[in-house]
């Protein structure tokens, strides 16, 4: 049975936690708060940047405006005669700028003393101006092709009084959009979390009550992938169990049959070996129980090594390798002839390779051809055909002479310890065709049955692979 591990004290939180670091809540909770705190302090900034470059925009422009219109004016010889006035009379109607004109041939000017600096643009139209800003004036000169030049001087202190209150608007807006950024935080791991936390209570309770049923799945977003992901784990779990569960059962009750045989012949013997108890039974008997001991022992020890040839096939540790097919079933061949001398092997093979686990496909090739030598008559031919079915794949065919297995059948003769009827009679534990199936399986590979031309079996094998390099003429 699964079990969780004990969290200890804080189990109730563990489920949410990061290895070595606080609750996932709370970080998830903090990294929005990050994001949203960033993006309000952006956009508070490029907020107080555009308006401020704006106002200063503003002010250059209107200095611009006003510095043109003197320009302009300074070109009346009427203008000039009253230069004082008219300059007092600008002032009066800008009571924060100062002012300073040059008429076109002057070699000093008129009006308020305000320093020249900055770097000059040429604006167009004969024009030049320079802006720059200092003592808390935004001064801008400008200069017309005539050689006249004016120069105006803007006090900043209520621009900068707007921009100090936008900047305290824009700090109390951003405070607002942090605690707000806390509270989306929380909502959002809150929120986000409950889906993860309801799939770990599922998980705890398969991992606490070793329920393998499937996890409910909500929507069809990436947690529901996960969770289908989880249900397939579950699924291969729990069919895993039932495999191993009726590989036990079946083993059980394969084992139990010779077992028990086994034990009513050895203490029969015990038996005869008493004092006084020989002449009971003929020596032919003796011989005879003898024999059976000797058959049953074998018959257990072949059982034994096809169930671990089996849970070997179960085993996903396994290392790949080419492996020339031809070659094995060749080794396979002399290995059965040896066995079964009476019967005539019919041969033809073609030069392949697969990339395999070549004792499993020996294992399984001779369990094929041990049993169409088995289900032969004295004397029968046995045809083993190799033929190409493209360019990467392969049939081998294992014909025999034998009575055939009837339609109702061939679905279950792969089954683990399944024999029929007509099989009972014959040595064999019933796993031989399930350990070929599953290794065939296991090579990307298929396995069928069906009718040969003489009303025998025919095992048709298909595996993957390619045609060896060199091959010689098939």
């Amino acid at each position: 049975m699964l079990r969780r591990p004990a969290t200890g004290s804080g189990a109730a939180g563990a489920p949410e936690a990061w290895p070595g670091g606080a609750p996932l809540r709370w970080r998830l909770a903090g990294l929005t708060f990050a994001v949203v705190t960033f993006a309000v302090g952006v956009i508070t900034f490029l907020s107080y940047w555009t308006v401020s470059t704006g106002l200063t925009s503003g002010v250059d422009s209107d200095l611009d405006r006003k510095a043109t219109t003197l320009l302009e004016r300074a070109k009346d010889p009427m203008y000039l005669t009253h230069l004082d006035s008219e300059i007092r009379n600008f002032k009066s109607y800008s009571p924060d700028t100062r002012v300073a004109l040059s008429p076109p041939g002057w070699a000093f000017t008129r009006g308020d003393a305000i320093p020249v600096g900055g770097e000059y643009h040429d604006v167009g139209d004969g024009f030049s101006t320079a802006v720059y800003t200092t003592g808390g004036e935004r001064i801008l000169t400008k200069t017309d092709s005539l050689g006249a030049m004016v120069v105006i001087a803007r006090d900043m202190d209520e621009t900068h009084r707007q921009m100090a209150a936008l900047g305290m608007e824009l700090l109390g807006i951003a405070a607002l959009g942090v605690l707000l950024a806390i509270a989306a935080g929380l909502i959002v791991a809150t929120a986000g979390l409950r889906p993860l936390q309801r799939l770990q209570k599922a998980v705890d309770h398969v991992a606490d009550t070793d329920d393998l049923r499937p996890i409910a799945i909500y929507g069809d977003d990436a947690l529901a992938q996960l969770t289908r992901s989880i249900n397939a784990m579950l699924g291969a779990l729990q069919e895993s169990r039932r495999r191993q569960a009726e590989l036990v059962a079946d083993a059980g009750h394969e084992l139990k049959t010779p077992l028990t045989s086994m034990r009513t012949n050895i203490e029969l013997l015990m038996m005869l070996n008493r004092p006084g108890a020989a002449h009971r039974i003929s020596e032919q008997d003796r011989h005879d129980l003898e024999r059976d001991v000797m058959a049953q022992m074998t018959e257990l020890s072949t059982l034994i090594g096809d169930l671990v040839d089996l849970a070997r096939e179960d085993s996903a540790d396994t290392v790949l390798e080419a492996v020339q097919l031809d070659e094995v079933i060749a080794s396979a061949l002399q290995r059965v002839r040896r066995r079964r001398s009476g019967i005539t092997f019919d041969v033809e093979l073609v030069d392949w390779d697969v990339m395999g686990e070549e004792l499993a496909l020996a294992r399984a090739v001779v369990n094929l051809l041990d049993n169409a030598a088995k289900w032969s008559p004295t004397d029968g031919v046995v045809r083993v055909h190799m033929r190409q079915l493209s360019d990467d794949r392969v049939e081998l065919s294992v014909s025999d002479s034998g009575p055939g297995i009837r339609p109702e059948d061939r679905a279950r003769v792969f089954e683990r310890f399944y024999r029929a009827p007509e099989a009972r009679s014959q040595p064999g534990s019933g796993l031989g065709l399930a350990i070929v199936k599953q290794t065939v399986e296991r090579h990307g590979g298929a396995v069928r049955v069906e009718d040969s031309e003489d009303g025998g079996t025919r095992f048709l094998v298909e595996l993957p692979g390619r045609l060896r390099v060199n091959a010689r003429p098939g």
